[in-house]
Order: structure tokens, then C-alpha cells, then sequence
């Protein structure tokens, strides 16, 4: 019987509570991984922690990524309680969507500091430790809005794009010190979110997805597990599109 993709691995992921961080969280615990989930519902992290099997396997706790002391905890949580930080999943997001003519400085900047200054927290944070180590792989969260600008998402567009920017710096930085930083770029992928959309904006964006179907969460879970791993081993800087061809 082959081994475990994680074994042993102590894994961080940010916005894990819910959606596609639980459910990244959910498929690291089954190739062996034990996790820390952060959210900025602490109370959720909790409850999701003890889902995937409890303190022998996953935390959870209150982490707000746009604060640089929230960031230091959460890893030092998956040091202390596990002995290792090898992989950083910085996936926690919010939406604030208008278009320019409506959308506010505070909803513009709420946005850029959740998935930009959040995803830098988590990649410098965590690349000062597994430099030390000499190994890991940050995997950060972009989205297919990042690559080619959807309408009412300035804000949101211009966060993804920077985290891709963001991927392809860290990488050059850290790849002699053996940490790998790749990044995925989601297309439309099934969630509650997603599924709230109105009927017309749906049938809208299935039209463009050659494949004639939305993605589901595992199937993004999958791609983050082959950048955390060693079947990825020889990639850095990469973004991988999980799109169904959307956009190609």
C-alpha cells in the first residue's frame, strides 16, 4: 500500500471553516496530513476541526490574515501543537462586488486586504519558518477573475491578479532556500455562494466553460493537494487554472 501524499505533514489553511478551505482541509487529512484551520469565524474553525477527526489531527481558531500578529499565531499553533509548519494554504476571501460607479474606497479596500495583504501575511510569514527548515510549499488562492477581469469585481480582480504577481516573486525568493509557492486560479466552481447567483448569470457563465459544467469543490482540493506534495516537486511559480477550459 502506497504512502499517505502528507504523512507526517502539519498543514495551515486559512479560511478553512467552510467551502473550498474545508474541503482542501477535509482531503489533506485523508492523505495524512494533520491541519490548522483559521477563519474569522473562530467558532466555526472550531466546529470544523472537530469534524475532520479532533486535537489528534486538526485545530481550528479565530483569525482575522489582514493582521500580521493573527497570521504569527495561527502558525505558531501548527508548530506548537504539531512540530512543523510544512505546507500554508492562504485561501481566506471575502467579495464586495459593485461596479466602480457604486463601489466605496472601504468596500475597494476591505477587499485588497483580505486576499492581497492576507495572502502576503501568510506567504512571508510562513516562508521565515520553512526557510529555517529548508523546506514547504505555500499554495495561495487566486481565481480566474485574476487572469481576466469580470465586470463589478475591480476590487476582487485586482486582488487575484496581485496574488499571482505575489506567487511568482515569493518563489524566486524562496526556491534556493528549498520552499515552493504556486498558486490556483478557480473558475466557476460549485458553492453556496455561487449557487445564490441569479439564474441568467449562471446560464451566462456555463455558456463559456467548454466543459458544460461547473467545477465542484474536490476537484480544487485535488490541485491543492498536488502542489502541497512531492508529485509536484520540481514546480514553483506555477499557477494551475481549474476551469473546466473557461477563458482558456
Amino acid at each position: 500500500m502506497s504512502q499517505p501524499l502528507l504523512d507526517g505533514r502539519t498543514a495551515v489553511i486559512t479560511g478553512g471553516a467552510q467551502g473550498i478551505g474545508y474541503a482542501i482541509a477535509e482531503r489533506f487529512v485523508a492523505e495524512g496530513a494533520r491541519v490548522v484551520l483559521g477563519d474569522i469565524d473562530g467558532i466555526s474553525a472550531e466546529v470544523a476541526a472537530e469534524k475532520l477527526g479532533g486535537a489528534r489531527v486538526a485545530r481550528g481558531l479565530r483569525c482575522d490574515v489582514t493582521a500580521g500578529s493573527d497570521v504569527d499565531a495561527l502558525l505558531a499553533t501548527a508548530v506548537d501543537s504539531f512540530g512543523s509548519l510544512d505546507v500554508v494554504v492562504n485561501n481566506a476571501g471575502i467579495t464586495r462586488d459593485a461596479t466602480m460607479r457604486k463601489m466605496t474606497e472601504e468596500q475597494f479596500d476591505q477587499v485588497i486586504n483580505v486576499h492581497l495583504k492576507g495572502t502576503w501575511n501568510g506567504t512571508s510569514k510562513a516562508s521565515a519558518i520553512m526557510r529555517e527548515q529548508r523546506r514547504g510549499a505555500i499554495v495561495n488562492l487566486s481565481s480566474l477573475s485574476g487572469k481576466v477581469g469580470m465586470v463589478g469585481q475591480t476590487n476582487y480582480s485586482a486582488a487575484k491578479a496581485g496574488i499571482v504577481g505575489l506567487t511568482k516573486a515569493a518563489a524566486k525568493e524562496m526556491a534556493h532556500h528549498g520552499v515552493r509557492v504556486n498558486a490556483i486560479q478557480p473558475g466557476l466552481i460549485r458553492t453556496a455562494m455561487t449557487e445564490a447567483m441569479p439564474q441568467k448569470a449562471w446560464d451566462q457563465k456555463m455558456a463559456e466553460i467548454p466543459m458544460g459544467r461547473a467545477g465542484e469543490i474536490s476537484e480544487v482540493a485535488s490541485v491543492a493537494l498536488f502542489l502541497a506534495s512531492d508529485l509536484s516537486s520540481y514546480m514553483t511559480g506555477t499557477v494551475l487554472e481549474v476551469t473546466g477550459g473557461r477563458f482558456m
